[in-house]
């Protein structure tokens, strides 16, 4: 189908994204025949499915459409990284979209690479929160924390602030170290674009860092997965991902110490999560599921726990008293009220 040879593939799960999957396809149109997009139609029921085979139809060397039964979003990034054949892998959801001009500086950076033989294991870039109602925009820059415009490994990486980790939303892998990860992520679950982002870390050894707005992520929606109700309501899918992670890679095999300090934060921030919307939901199970997350972590994973609690959230989340509580709260909504994540 496609005979030039593909740089970047960007693979855009959708289920049922009738009302918003036109922006995030369009933004990858550029012109520009190293971008394969490739769409993963995870069993909609709605004009989805007519949209992504007109957009391949109309664009026959750059969109392809992958028709298949629902297995959630996970399921459908793994179907797309099985059938990728760029040289680098890029997740966009639906209700999302890339910077036009951004992703062309990208596709350029990537050329010339392609050009003295260099490539990179993983590429960031910045990103923007565009959320419904907010006319100023939040964006996350990691220009404070690692070299911009130059390659670096984890040696020459700073401290990530907790709003500063590395998401989805930032990350651009090689596609063939991606799959050489050995990455797996579980069907019909939500949440599990914190394993994209942190399983395959221990194996990227080389990165680069364009500081550009390239993603655009979308928040706001009632019916998103981090709406905060939502989150509540599904605070068992969010628990298992943190188990997961828990369960990942034992961070005293981590060598290097930035790279090690940087995964038991991420851990924090996990766990910081979801202790503070089992808290937020307050009732006798959700409290119980809170006790019991954190005995897991202290008595099965002992070392993990012990580089958790060297954070300070890690350590805050901890508070068993109706006060403490109270902080944890209060501490999540001032939160979220900044830097408006959900």
């Amino acid at each position: 189908m496609k005979d030039q040879q593909k740089l970047l593939s960007i693979i855009i799960p959708c289920y049922n994204s009738e009302k918003y999957m036109d922006r995030a396809v369009r933004s990858t149109l550029i012109g520009l025949p190293e971008i394969e997009v490739i769409i993963v139609d995870d069993g909609s029921t709605d004009s989805t499915v007519k949209k992504a085979d007109e957009y391949a139809a109309q664009n026959p060397d750059t969109v392809s459409v992958i028709h298949k039964e629902n297995g959630g979003h996970g399921d459908a990034v793994m179907t797309g990284l099985n059938a990728a054949s760029g040289k680098y892998f890029k997740v966009l959801d639906s209700d999302d979209w890339l910077s036009r001009k951004s992703l062309a500086i990208v596709i350029n950076f990537l050329s010339e690479m392609e050009k003295v033989h260099t490539e990179f294991d993983m590429i960031l870039s910045d990103y923007v929160y565009e959320k419904v109602g907010k006319k100023k925009k939040r964006r996350i820059s990691y220009k404070d924390v690692m070299p911009v415009r130059t390659s670096f490994d984890w040696n020459y990486i700073g401290h990530f602030k907790p709003w500063q980790n590395i998401l989805m939303h930032s990350v651009i892998y090689r596609t063939q170290l991606l799959r050489d990860t050995g990455l797996t992520l579980p069907k019909h679950t939500f949440y599990v674009d914190n394993i994209y982002v942190y399983h395959p870390l221990p194996y990227i050894s080389r990165m680069y860092y364009l500081d550009v707005d390239l993603y655009h992520y979308y928040i706001g929606r009632d019916d998103q997965s981090v709406n905060e109700k939502n989150m509540i309501r599904r605070i068992d899918q969010q628990l298992l991902v943190t188990r997961l992670l828990i369960m990942d890679h034992p961070l005293r095999t981590i060598e290097n110490r930035r790279l090690r300090s940087y995964m038991s934060q991420y851990l924090a921030v996990m766990m910081a999560v979801s202790t503070a919307f089992l808290i937020k939901d307050g009732s006798e199970e959700a409290l119980a599921k809170r006790t019991e997350l954190w005995r897991f972590l202290k008595e099965e994973h002992r070392y993990q726990y012990k580089y958790v609690n060297r954070h300070f959230l890690g350590h805050a989340m901890q508070m068993h008293t109706k006060a403490g509580f109270f902080i944890i709260k209060i501490g999540y909504t001032i939160a979220q009220k900044r830097l408006g994540f959900n």
